[in-house]
């Protein structure tokens, strides 16, 4: 079910359906004109398989909106054009079709990079088959899901002629907005799975931009 966003009386109101009230101060929700119109928030989890050409992360057990805490360990992967997952862990290379359904996406490709869109299949596949990605070179620490991933995002952009990222710089750029996001939804989630409506105040006058939306929560 959405997750919807009302502001009202100095306050956003963050509930799954809107109440005839506001549980801040008692006054009529449909009251308020436009200002008070509920905004859906969308949901910052995409399906993996339908996400080509892509960098995914997914916990390694269950799903964000299904008992994810918040530290449990994550997984990662990259997609091929038809949103097979190409991910590494002590068993080798897997190939997935499914289990990829709920995830932070993040696009690796251009719509305007014509000759990587046509080659990137057989770049992944190929890279996929190299001998650092046998199951006996795993280590959970040091050669992980994650470099697999991050190996061949930097053997793309050795081919470009680019500098490639260390996984500091790749996860500062990259990785952190989209989760510092999903964070913020999951946080909803949650205290919603527990109430009707969560509240946040806003600044003394009522007044806030969409920036401080998102340090607020969203």
């Amino acid at each position: 079910m959405a997750l919807l966003r009302v502001r009202h009386c100095r306050a956003l109101l963050y509930c799954r359906r809107v109440p005839p009230q506001c549980p801040a101060c008692g006054g009529a929700l449909g009251a308020g004109g436009l200002p008070s119109a509920p905004v859906r928030l969308n949901c910052p989890f995409r399906h993996g398989h339908g996400q080509p050409r892509a960098f995914l992360v997914r916990p390694t057990r269950g799903s964000f909106l299904r008992g994810y805490d918040g530290s449990s360990d994550l997984h990662v992967g990259i997609t091929d054009s038809r949103g097979v997952v190409y991910n590494y862990d002590q068993e080798g290379v897997h190939r997935a079709h499914s289990g990829w359904e709920q995830c932070i996406s993040i696009p690796l490709v251009q719509p305007h990079m014509v000759e990587l869109l046509q080659q990137w299949d057989n770049l992944l596949e190929e890279f996929s088959e190299g001998e650092a990605w046998l199951p006996h070179r795993y280590d959970e620490q040091e050669h992980n899901c994650y470099t697999f991933a991050l190996a061949f995002i930097n053997h793309i952009l050795s081919r470009q002629g680019k500098q490639p990222l260390s996984k500091g710089e790749f996860t500062e750029r990259f990785v952190l907005p989209q989760s510092r996001r999903a964070s913020r939804y999951l946080t909803l989630h949650q205290e919603l799975a527990h109430r009707d409506c969560y509240i946040v105040p806003l600044p003394k006058g009522g007044q806030s931009s969409s920036a401080e939306h998102d340090e607020l929560l969203y």
